[in-house]
């Protein structure tokens, strides 16, 4: 059951009316959709990393388009979001033609008014029917809009079991592609006194939004809400917990108690590790440790055979135009530009994430890739179901990080009981969104 939240994305939560009201214009000046020529600037949300990428895309794109020159601007992740509050509290004018806009923050950008919707623009365009659907819902849903999109697609990542193949080969072990195979196989690798493992948790930064992976993939349950209450803490989403959480120190680590990403990857791919839940980010440092005759990804199993797969949703990163843009015109040929089959498929490469274009879905890296292409096939399957998370709540990052990562440490632990974990969460959960609701309109 869907929930009954999103209406009027402007007039979003309190949380972020005290940023919108010392905004000036709170950024929602409309522009103007100018000559189509002349330059554009381009805020890129990762500077730095992919600025190598992005330079030769817009080299590609100013020799189609010559008379349009793209101005380039890398900033770092960590500071994207409050430049663009910053320039929108200066009324908007210095915010660019277009920026890397993630889920994780759009709905941030969308209450302040600062994104033009592009909903019309794609089906205007070459993108129309071309741009996965999973990744347009999740843009949709974070943007706080049953109706329009403020941000076209370009990539998104998803959580991956990676797992040793020489291990699971020594052992007679089966792929863990289903979770009887999965608890098997992370016992049967497990030898405490040598130090071996078959499985490594994340206990540390960055935990709950793992732990929320493997619940929903084994509970299959597909939505995070039921009606405005959140499924969080659904009997079967508790059960799968207790399950995952009983792994630590029985199979795991007890180092993983304050393993962030870093640490988690890392002790995987030097150390005699069965199998680890990650990302598609983390494959270049396990090729480039442990070689591709010794490890595979796959995504996480259906919680049953036959079932459809449940997938929780990840940041999809995209290209917004913002409202405040002189030259809109120029600014969206280049957005259609890089999301194309072509510059969706070179940047997806370069990143090593999902391409939004379906076009890209056949090109010669995904089939080298295989982690790459069975995340891609899971995603665009028809069955899959993507429980989206809210983005767009204000608090969502507060409640889903900082606030309660100690709680599931104090789980793992045996502190707290993965009951009152789940009780916990679900009810700020449901307090945030009622919030939600009630600045709507």
């Amino acid at each position: 059951m869907k929930p009954t939240r999103r209406r009027t994305p402007r007039t979003a939560a309190l949380t972020f009316a005290l940023t919108a009201t010392a905004c000036g214009d709170d950024g929602s000046t409309t522009g103007e959709e100018g000559p189509g020529k002349g330059t554009v600037t381009f805020w890129d949300n990762n500077g730095g990393p992919r600025t190598k990428i992005w330079r030769q895309i817009i080299a590609k794109f100013e020799d189609k388009y010559p008379d349009i020159t793209v101005k380039y601007v890398p900033i770092p992740i960590t500071n994207l979001q409050s430049k663009c509050d910053t320039a929108i509290q200066s009324g908007g004018d210095s915010l660019p033609d277009v920026g890397g806009v993630g889920t994780a923050y759009l709905a941030n950008l969308v209450a302040q008014g600062a994104l033009d919707p592009v909903t019309d623009r794609i089906d205007d365009s070459a993108l129309k029917g071309k741009l996965i659907k999973n990744m347009v819902e999740s843009v949709r849903a974070a943007g706080g809009d049953d109706k329009e999109l403020y941000s076209v697609p370009t990539s998104a990542n998803q959580g991956t079991l990676w797992y040793r193949t020489d291990l699971f080969k020594a052992a007679k072990l089966p792929a863990p592609d289903s979770w009887e195979n999965f608890y098997k196989a992370a016992d049967e690798l497990t030898d405490r006194g040598g130090n071996k493992f078959g499985f490594t948790l994340r206990g540390g930064a960055g935990s709950i939004a793992q732990a929320l992976d493997m619940m929903y993939a084994q509970s299959g349950i597909s939505s995070f809400w039921d009606g405005d209450r959140t499924t969080l803490d659904d009997p079967r989403n508790v059960a799968a917990l207790e399950k995952y959480i009983a792994l630590f120190k029985k199979v795991t680590p007890a180092a993983d108690l304050n393993n962030d990403f870093a640490k988690m990857v890392a002790q995987f791919d030097q150390g005699d590790i069965g199998m680890l839940q990650h990302n598609l980010g983390s494959y270049v440092d396990h090729i480039r440790l442990l070689g591709k005759d010794k490890i595979a990804g796959i995504p996480l199993p259906p919680s049953r055979a036959g079932a459809a797969r449940t997938i929780v949703s990840n940041p999809v990163d995209g290209l917004g135009l913002f409202k405040a843009s002189k030259n809109k015109a120029a600014a969206w040929k280049f957005i259609e530009f890089a999301a194309s089959p072509e510059m969706n498929s070179l940047w997806n490469e370069d990143v090593g994430a999902i391409p939004a274009n379906v076009g890209a879905a056949d090109d010669e890296w995904i089939a080298k890739a295989p982690p790459a292409k069975a995340a891609l096939e899971s995603l665009n399957d028809p069955r899959t179901k993507v429980v989206q998370l809210p983005y767009y709540l204000p608090d969502w990052n507060n409640i889903s990080k900082a606030d309660n990562e100690p709680s599931f440490q104090k789980v793992l632990l045996g502190r707290l009981t993965a009951k009152a974990f789940c009780d916990k969460v679900a009810n700020e959960l449901n307090s945030a969104q009622a919030d939600w609701e009630k600045h709507q309109n």
